[in-house]
């Protein structure tokens, strides 16, 4: 079979190669009617939502692309307070916006980060202290197995750190997403402390979700986290590695080892986790030597110039180019410190090298 569309603009990368067919949805019911032909017949599928998360290999997809751009935003109340449900191709920030300018607080701190609702509780996405696992109400999935559609809670997902029991699967397919909101339009409790220091409160206060999400927006600009198709550093896929989990019985060797190469005078960032202590990957990966724009202004694909977690696309790179580069940094962090980085985005037809 020929391939006939590349990927690379379903991508906020900008990569990815063809696929043997592209198919859009706008409607649930033709999502749910696509996903269920194409398996009848065998076809091999790939679900694209806004491709936020998304490293596509150079040779693409034997098969075809569901590109879910299914929208709709409805709020609504019951016994536990106001909430809103989105179909799972509605543009996340266009949905946050929505509830803040609707009144309502809770998401405030989740804006300007790219992709679809829908892939939001596949890797219980987060930012600025909040997750939306600590929102989440409902998941609408079609099992593809059976062709049954439910909405399952949030506790038989699995939620973790960056995480979920729907991440790096494909046998269900989210259809909507229900989120809890706070009725007084004041956010969550601010639990970053650059955060609050922009907005002038203390750490764990409240403050108005408007104000929040100004200033969340502002900080992501800054650094480059915020899509502009005339800013190279934005051609990416966000925090490329999640921050390290090191466990409790290691920590104490891991700290000394970079004291030791770093000075002992170093204040390491690091902060209490689920099974140990999580350090920030974007900060190891400066004191391994990989500075913003790392490793040269002419590469195709570099560290952003603004934030040195985003690998980016410079214009004319290959999905080869930006792996070769996570490589790098990967093992430079590692044979420093001894400290493990994980990619964050979903691959699809290509890996890290090893």
């Amino acid at each position: 079979m020929s391939h006939v569309q590349p990927l690379s603009a379903f991508t906020t990368l900008r990569l990815g190669g063809p696929a043997d067919a592209v198919v859009e949805c706008t409607q649930t019911a033709a999502l749910i009617d696509t996903v269920t032909a194409l398996d009848h017949v065998g076809i091999p599928v790939l679900l694209i939502g806004g491709g936020s998360n998304l490293v596509i290999g150079d040779d693409g997809f034997a098969g075809t692309a569901v590109v879910v751009a299914t929208e709709g935003i409805e709020f609504g109340s019951d016994d536990a307070g106001p909430y809103v449900t989105a179909q799972a191709g509605t543009d996340w920030d266009t949905l946050v916006a929505a509830t803040v300018d609707a009144g309502f607080g809770g998401l405030e701190c989740l804006s300007g980060i790219p992709g679809a609702a829908g892939t939001t509780p596949v890797q219980n996405v987060g930012a600025y202290g909040v997750e939306v696992g600590d929102l989440l109400r409902e998941v609408r999935l079609l099992d593809r197995a059976t062709g049954e559609v439910r909405w399952v809670p949030p506790a038989d997902l699995a939620l973790a750190y960056r995480t979920s029991n729907l991440k790096g699967r494909d046998d269900h397919v989210v259809l909507a997403v229900r989120l809890g909101l706070n009725g007084d339009g004041v956010s969550q409790p601010i639990a970053y402390r650059e955060l609050a220091r922009r907005i002038g409160v203390e750490e764990g206060a409240a403050a108005p979700a408007s104000d929040v999400r100004a200033t969340v927006l502002e900080l992501r600009r800054g650094k480059g986290m915020v899509l502009d198709p005339d800013d190279h550093d934005t051609w990416s896929a966000g925090s490329f590695f999640t921050n390290p989990i090191v466990a409790d019985d290691s920590i104490d060797d891991v700290l000394a080892r970079i004291r030791e190469t770093v000075g002992n005078d170093a204040a390491i960032p690091q902060f209490p986790a689920d099974g140990g202590s999580k350090l920030s990957a974007g900060w190891l990966i400066e004191r391994a030597g990989f500075t913003r724009g790392y490793p040269a202004q002419d590469a195709p694909a570099r560290l952003s110039t603004k934030h040195t977690l985003a690998l980016t696309n410079r214009g004319t790179a290959t999905t080869a180019d930006l792996l070769a580069l996570a490589g790098t940094i990967r093992d430079g962090v590692r044979e420093r410190f001894g400290v493990a980085l994980h990619p964050e985005p979903v691959f699809v037809n290509c890996s890290l090298p090893r």
